[in-house]
């Protein structure tokens, strides 16, 4: 038997103050994004800001329904969104923020398993890590230098050509 072990590397700051300017923007992006999200049944509030390579910004929220499997995430929705409006142009960065109606998130959200495995999917098709930018409400940013840091067995592609 052998016993692989996984390293995470995370970049941790204590305030947007700490970051570039790029970066604060679009953490205030994804905040606002957050603000108009649709989640009467949750009421967890998550918002996305997606930077490409053209410096086009893309934002979204999470949208929820009362069936519950069709809702969608915000990062999901916002991913979608660039591929379709801007099919050859790579995603560099992509913030994420949420809050709750009843408590407060103060520690960064990483996203759910299905949007690491789309993140990973458009890693793949653009050759190139997406830099994610993860914050609650307040508190603590993260930033993560490719999904594989969140999905260290990631499905590839090519798994289904064997």
């Amino acid at each position: 038997m052998i016993k692989l072990k996984f390293e995470l590397s995370i970049d941790e700051y204590d305030s947007l103050k700490e970051l570039k300017t790029e970066d604060k923007f679009l953490l205030e992006r994804a905040k606002n994004a957050a603000d108009s999200a649709y989640a009467p049944y949750s009421e967890y509030y998550v918002g996305a800001a997606l930077l490409l390579e053209n410096g086009e910004i893309i934002t979204a929220n999470n949208q929820e329904n009362a069936a519950y499997p069709s809702g969608l995430c915000a990062e999901r929705i916002a991913v979608f969104y660039a591929s379709t409006q801007f099919p050859e142009v790579a995603i560099k960065k992509l913030a994420i923020s949420a809050k709750a109606k009843n408590f407060k998130i103060d520690t960064p959200v990483p996203p759910c398993g299905a949007c690491r495995q789309v993140l990973a999917e458009y890693e793949t098709k653009q050759k190139n890590k997406i830099e994610i930018i993860l914050m609650g409400e307040s508190g603590k940013i993260q930033i993560i230098q490719g999904i594989e840091t969140l999905l260290p067995l990631m499905f590839h592609a090519e798994e289904l050509k064997k």
